[in-house]
């Protein structure tokens, strides 16, 4: 993401997001009740043929809207933002929606830019720095191909091999396999960090063909064995934080670790807090080393007064996606948590 232009007086940041990630980020930077900037399509003024509007062909324009609602669409790579036209060249006060892309600038104007909105900026621009990391979960008979993305896992293709048996036409080939995973690869990998993973020795078979055959997707390629192929396997090495220096940077790994470690204290009835009720207790006492908040929980005056007392007591807050495993971990908890300083009575 990029910080097109930034004006203190008006409260207003314009950004340019160039990823599916900072979609993502923008989802949870936008709130209600802001006003935001975009170009945008919409029918022009109807002056001719009134009994055939279908004719009226949608004019690019610039709009500002008083935003009532924000919808995150991974499957379709864009940013739905619903409300109603505050400023622009026709139709103040009708319904819209801006449709946001990649590569399509906003300007964001806010009542009052909290902390957490700048921290997601900073995150949004780190995150830009960094290459995705794929992954191959592999077994004998079938393998998914999935990436880490800053919102969560994202599931790229899923290959089934031929097992073989009587009631299979021909024998199992393990070369054909091996290579549609390979083409598969050879489609979404152009040099970024590549796991390969599963319980067999399927995923060794798989690594020399790359890179006798693909160099281009090897380059940076590690084999890790885990107990579960499947997408479950990749949990596992999240969980286990193994896969070397790269994957513990990426933030989904660092929020499942953080999940992990929570659920151990409670696990051990040690120093940990989830709720409202007892998090906002442990705010208030400053005993909160770690909070964790789920990203569809940012909205409420609640959690951006824990937010607040959580700074002001050294301590540090992490959002969590709620579009992978350890956010939906979260959510079962309240969607508010925390790592705790000392214990609470």
């Amino acid at each position: 993401m990029k910080v097109l232009h930034q004006d203190a007086n008006s409260n207003e940041i314009k950004l340019l997001p160039e990823t599916l990630d900072d979609l993502w980020h923008m989802h949870n930077l936008v709130d209600e009740r802001d006003l935001v900037f975009a170009t945008t399509f919409r029918r022009g003024d109807e002056k001719g043929d009134k009994l055939r509007p279908d004719r009226v062909e949608k004019v690019r324009m610039r709009l500002g809207i008083r935003v009532k609602k924000v919808e995150f669409q991974e499957s379709e790579d864009v940013l739905r933002i619903l409300g109603t036209i505050e400023q622009g060249p026709q139709d103040i006060g009708e319904h819209h929606t801006l449709m946001l892309g990649i590569g399509e600038a906003i300007s964001i104007i806010k009542p009052e830019w909290k902390p957490q909105h700048f921290d997601r900026i900073k995150r949004a621009i780190a995150s830009s720095e960094k290459p995705n990391i794929f992954f191959v979960s592999i077994e004998d008979t079938d393998a998914v191909i999935a990436a880490a993305r800053e919102y969560g896992l994202k599931e790229y293709a899923t290959i089934t091999r031929n097992p073989g048996g009587k009631m299979y036409d021909s024998k199992p080939n393990e070369s054909e396999y091996l290579d549609e995973v390979m083409e598969k690869l050879k489609l979404i990998v152009h040099g970024e960090p590549l796991i390969l993973l599963g319980p067999g020795f399927v995923k060794e078979a798989l690594a020399k063909r790359l890179r006798e055959k693909a160099p281009e997707v090897s380059k940076h390629l590690s084999v890790q064995h885990t107990g579960q192929a499947g997408m479950a396997g990749i949990h596992e090495i999240l969980k286990q934080g193994i896969g070397g220096k790269v994957l513990e940077d990426t933030r989904v790994a660092k929020e499942t670790r953080l999940m992990e470690q929570l659920f151990t204290e409670i696990g051990k009835g040690g120093l940990f807090a989830y709720g409202d009720s007892e998090v906002r207790a442990a705010a208030d006492s400053g005993a909160i080393t770690v909070l964790l908040v789920l990203d569809t929980r940012l909205r409420t005056s609640s959690v951006d007064e824990m937010l607040r007392k959580v700074e002001d007591s050294k301590g540090e807050f992490v959002i969590v996606s709620s579009l992978h495993e350890a956010g939906r971990r979260l959510e079962s908890l309240g969607g508010v948590a925390a790592l705790l300083r000392y214990r609470m009575s």
